[in-house]
């Protein structure tokens, strides 16, 4: 069975490349542009694993995590951002892990493959 990941982020052109990308590593990807909509896919949905970025308009992604781990325990969170001084934030330490936005998506991978055989 394969694994389904959640891609939240408000850059569609981030959302496209880590679909495609974690496809290719034999995930199935769902995409959501915003929290709310991150939110509305999580309803009757089996996701394993959450991608999540920081900064986005409205409805932040340490918001969005915090309504995730209120209500899908389960549910491993990566925070994947471009400001990695968000990793002293204490709102980020409920997630499972956190990763700096690069063009290289190795340790990207890597922490997924490591979270998803934890669980």
């Amino acid at each position: 069975m394969k694994k389904k990941i959640l891609v939240v982020d408000d850059e569609e052109g981030l959302r496209l490349l880590y679909k495609e990308e974690l496809e290719d590593e034999g995930a199935a990807v769902e995409l959501a542009s915003s929290g709310p909509e991150a939110l509305s896919k999580l309803e009757g949905n089996s996701i394993d694993l959450i991608l999540l970025d920081i900064k986005m308009p409205g409805m932040d992604g340490v918001e969005v995590l915090r309504m995730v781990k209120e209500r899908w325990k389960d549910i491993p969170v990566i925070l994947c951002t471009a400001y990695p001084h968000y990793k002293h934030d204490f709102g980020t330490w409920a997630s499972d892990a956190y990763v700096v936005k690069s063009s290289d998506l190795t340790e990207l991978k890597q922490t997924i493959r490591d979270i998803l055989a934890k669980k």
